[in-house]
């Protein structure tokens, strides 16, 4: 199994955006990522949390399928990533496999290694160099 990550992605509005929806599932499609879980989350102009399923939105039906599927996002994962979220934004939940970092991370791991930190470096922070 290549490293697996948990990722929020935060859009402004309450509702999501098909663009954002179309592009995780492309990257699904393509065998770069594997999906195990997913939640959408909103953050009402009010301040109400709320968490849905994918399969409650037409765009995200039948993204996890399969059995690939894990529920590992729970409640203490939704209020966190609420936390990050402006009042009326709502936000993707995500848990990924990086499968195309699988065979070094066997490899890796056969040698009695581990992957001991991660850093996630901002597009902003990258475009610089570029």
């Amino acid at each position: 199994m290549g490293p697996v990550e948990f990722i929020v992605l935060a859009f402004p509005e309450e509702q999501l955006r098909v663009q954002a929806v179309e592009a995780v599932m492309g990257l699904r499609k393509t065998g770069v990522v594997r999906l195990i879980d997913g939640l959408v989350t909103t953050k009402t102009a009010s301040g109400e949390v709320l968490a849905a399923e994918f399969d409650e939105f037409v765009e995200l039906r039948g993204l996890l399928a399969g059995r690939d599927v894990a529920r590992l996002i729970g409640p203490e994962d939704v209020r966190e990533a609420a936390e990050l979220l402006d009042r009326g934004s709502c936000a993707l939940l995500l848990v990924v496999e990086h499968v195309w970092a699988q065979d070094a991370a066997v490899a890796v791991r056969a040698a009695g290694g581990r992957i001991v930190g991660s850093v996630r470096i901002p597009a902003e922070r990258v475009e610089v160099v570029g």
